[in-house]
């Protein structure tokens, strides 16, 4: 594993989608296809998560030794309400892409802030409008909720993914990221 993907997965950080449009024209950015279904998972979904949730730690280059902790992770994450997953199903592939999303809270605007931990859409969603729709859905449910903002990293070298954020809105910060890894 390089080393930038190495940081990336120790980061968790959304994964390429392939299906975003050039950063300098946001207001132009198409509408998702309109056949892209986006819901919330919910324990009747764990097992079709977990396919793609382990399909972004390919991605990633994450080695699990348990071939069963990313379905328990995303498992007692929903169980537990500690996150909201996404799930994007398009019509003759499936359920292509997930998108998980942490609850946090931000100091400087004294409100609820959200993390978009994870994004992804296996090769055969993509160029689909599934990533997009998923980050539609977050940032909809995101106002409807009233939260400050919705914060994500990607790595440097996933421009595709940049592509997608900055056509829906997203700015680039001047914040270094640091990670101290305990594991």
């Amino acid at each position: 594993m390089n080393g930038q993907a190495q940081a990336a997965a120790q980061q968790d950080v959304p994964s390429p989608t392939e299906d975003s449009a050039p950063a300098s024209a946001p207001a132009a950015a198409p509408d998702p296809a309109p056949e892209v279904a986006v819901r919330a998972a919910g324990e009747a979904d764990v097992e079709a998560a977990a396919v793609l949730f382990r399909g972004y730690l390919d991605f990633y280059e994450v080695t699990i030794e348990d071939p069963d902790a990313p379905r328990a992770f995303l498992a007692e994450r929903i169980a537990k309400d500690e996150s909201l997953v996404l799930l994007a199903d398009v019509p003759d592939a499936g359920t292509v892409g997930f998108a998980q999303v942490y609850r946090g809270f931000s100091s400087l605007s004294l409100r609820t802030a959200w993390v978009l931990n994870d994004l992804y859409v296996a090769p055969e969603g993509r160029r689909t409008g599934a990533g997009r729709a998923l980050l539609r859905e977050v940032l909809r449910r995101a106002r409807e909720a009233g939260v400050s903002g919705v914060q994500l990293e990607t790595a440097y070298d996933n421009t595709v993914a940049q592509g997608l954020y900055e056509a829906e809105g997203f700015v680039r910060e001047e914040f270094h990221v640091y990670f101290h890894d305990l594991g």
